[in-house]
């Protein structure tokens, strides 16, 4: 059987690392650390795992194609024979892993194949879970395919063109990006500033569909948690719901950086603006000013948007969102500069 090897990127994840690193070392032979230049204590907790190699990313920007390919060359000099899981730190493996048929076909799959998990997103409280599409987590590394990056929400392995797709359905992701609603949303207010700044051409109204998606998670799709996945976590010692609480993230503090190079206008029509921009100016010790620089119109659509975003693929709503993209959904250009 290969070796099972982790690679992660970290920035400032000492939140829930921990619980990562205890969960993700039960089953992985090497976890691979890419750390951004924490300094939350990420690093030092990295450390007190065994099974972790810590690498660094001295990139002083976001830069997913450059940090995959530090982890994918990292874990190439362990072995290039492995079997290559790449999850995010708030990502763990439901513990049916552990017995279940399933994980033996994805330790014995051949080399070249694209191994995919489903997300099971947990709710504030972790009472259920919304299920997600097929992700591409896994690779039976062949040695040699490259791994062809994007900007932003990158694809994380190589994916060989043609490449035999094993898919898990019995053993889930476990993404605890919603465990904490309001980090979620201050990721999110982060992204599409960053979207808006790098100029991806994706227009307001896209972009507040694709960052509001939980708010219109069909029914059909939530579950509850299975009382069977926190009782053989905690028969391992592990607590699922042990990650922590933060209330100020260091999205919020980029973002208040952004507002004092650019100013906030540039953002008007982005939907970053239910934020309360004034305390986590004070809470933060930012000297941004952080006045909302929408007009009547950004507000209109912005009120729009949040009161279709659960009827989103109804035709009407999408006529609306054309004729919207038509009179409001182009950003004006950037001041020089910016």
């Amino acid at each position: 059987m290969p070796l099972i090897i982790c690679l992660t990127p970290v920035k400032n994840e000492a939140w829930i690392l921990d619980l990562f690193l205890r969960a993700t070392s039960r089953w992985a032979d090497h976890i691979v650390i890419c750390d951004q230049g924490s300094d939350d204590g990420s690093r030092e907790i990295a450390r007190t795992h065994a099974k972790v190699t810590l690498i660094d990313n001295p990139s002083p920007v976001f830069n997913e194609p450059e940090r995959q390919r530090l982890l994918l060359e990292a874990g190439r000099a362990i072995s290039r024979d492995a079997l290559l899981i790449a999850l995010d730190a708030d990502e763990i493996l439901s513990p049916e892993w552990e017995d279940h048929a399933e994980w033996q076909r994805v330790r014995a799959c051949e080399p070249g194949t694209v191994i995919q998990f489903r997300w099971a997103n947990l709710r504030p409280g972790m009472t259920d879970y919304w299920l997600g599409g097929l992700l591409d987590l896994g690779f039976r590394d062949d040695g040699v395919s490259p791994h062809v990056g994007r900007p932003i929400h990158s694809p994380r392995l190589p994916k060989p063109d043609g490449a035999p797709r094993l898919v898990c359905e019995a053993i889930r992701v476990l993404h605890y990006r919603s465990y904490d609603a309001a980090r979620m949303a201050s990721k999110h207010r982060w992204y599409q500033c960053w979207e808006r700044l790098n100029r991806t051409g994706k227009d307001p109204v896209t972009m507040y569909r694709s960052y509001h998606s939980v708010e219109a998670v069909p029914r059909r799709k939530v579950r509850r948690f299975p009382a069977e996945w926190m009782t053989r976590y905690a028969a391992q010692g592990i607590d699922p719901q042990g990650a922590r609480i933060e209330g100020v993230y260091r999205w919020d503090r980029e973002v208040l950086a952004w507002f004092t190079t650019h100013g906030t206008a540039p953002f008007r029509k982005q939907s970053i603006w239910d934020a309360d921009w004034q305390q986590l100016r004070v809470s933060t010790g930012s000297t941004a000013d952080v006045s909302d620089p929408r007009r009547w119109r950004d507000r209109l659509a912005h009120a729009w948007l949040r009161r279709t975003q659960f009827a989103r693929r109804f035709p009407l709503v999408q006529l609306g969102d054309w004729l919207l993209r038509r009179t409001w959904g182009v950003d004006a250009p950037l001041p020089p500069g910016v």
